[in-house]
């Protein structure tokens, strides 16, 4: 070994370890930049909630033919419904419309205005359910949702100290929240619509950054067992460069799964699509530069790992067992 070499403590010569932690300090400053962004936004352009929240009109329609929803939403802007938005469900003849509370039309009067407006040149349709959701009912359904997120990240919190270490368990609910942050940041700053699917994608983001955290956690515990003489900065940047492939992996398979529903999953889709687009590479990067470079900086060694062995119970080579 030349002496500008670095110790491989027992790894293939050839399999060079990747400096992550040397980046640390910028990365963190990055972050805090993008969380504080974030909640400027939230704070001041606030999210563009969706009718889940805000209230409005959902009715399904049954077509005799296949249809393509950009007709039925032409048709429904020539009647005067405004910012009608028109899915699929499972085939081209079933739809979903939703729309806000549309002004001057009498809830009496609503089901045979919708259907009267969607009817298509040789193509009838019926309107077989129709809800009108409210603003009371949206409001306590968005309480609702923020007390589920928060109750996701404790619960997170609590399995991965129990599983690990509690500054790696502080460490991966900082960078879950970091996630949810950056991902609504974006939201509010580019005003997309925030509904009940974006909701969802928060939730799948925070299993995925959190499993990501997991398998790290998982094998820093491993090296922190396994190698001896490294220092705690060695065995975390030995942990991130043997677990690079697989998340490598993991990202690119769902990256490929979300940009195929985000251009080919219709309108029901597309913002869920976006939310998880942005929660992948965010999560990505935030299991390692927020999630590890925390317990790092909080000061995580070999001791955290070892079962430590009461002073009764240790071995003395100089004493005698007593006479039974």
């Amino acid at each position: 070994m030349t002496e500008n070499s670095q110790p491989n403590y027992g790894r293939p010569e050839e399999e060079r370890v990747i400096p992550f932690m040397k980046i640390a300090l910028p990365a963190a400053l990055l972050s805090i930049f993008l969380t504080v962004a974030s909640i400027f936004f939230i704070a001041t352009k606030g999210l563009n909630l969706g009718l889940d929240f805000t209230g409005g009109i959902a009715a399904e329609l049954n077509y005799t033919n296949p249809v393509q929803p950009e007709q039925v939403t032409k048709a429904l802007s020539q009647a005067g419904f405004s910012d009608a938005v028109v899915q699929t469900l499972g085939s081209e003849r079933d739809l979903m419309v939703r729309m806000p509370v549309q002004e001057g039309v009498e809830a009496e009067d609503l089901s045979k205005a919708i259907s009267a407006a969607v009817q298509l040149p040789n193509n009838a349709a019926e309107v077989p359910k129709l809800d009108v959701v409210g603003g009371q009912v949206g409001n306590e359904l968005y309480v609702r949702s923020a007390g589920a997120v928060g109750l996701a990240l404790l619960l997170m919190l609590v399995y991965v100290t129990i599983r690990f270490e509690f500054k790696l368990a502080m460490g991966a609910v900082l960078s879950l929240f970091h996630d949810i942050i950056v991902t609504l940041g974006f939201f509010a700053f580019m005003q997309w619509p925030f509904d009940l699917t974006v909701l969802a994608a928060l939730l799948a983001i925070i299993g995925f950054s959190l499993n990501d955290n997991i398998v790290v956690s998982d094998r820093i515990r491993e090296n922190f067992r396994k190698i001896r003489g490294a220092t705690p900065l060695e065995v975390v940047n030995i942990a991130l460069t043997e677990t690079l492939r697989r998340t490598i992996h993991t990202s690119m398979t769902l990256l490929l799964v979300v940009v195929a529903m985000m251009f080919m999953g219709g309108d029901g889709l597309k913002w869920f699509s976006v939310a998880m687009f942005i929660g992948v590479f965010v999560g990505t990067y935030s299991s390692i530069y927020i999630g590890t470079a925390f317990a790092l900086w909080r000061g995580l060694n070999r001791q955290d790992f070892i079962v430590q062995v009461k002073p009764e119970f240790e071995e003395h080579g100089d004493e005698q067992l007593p006479p039974r």
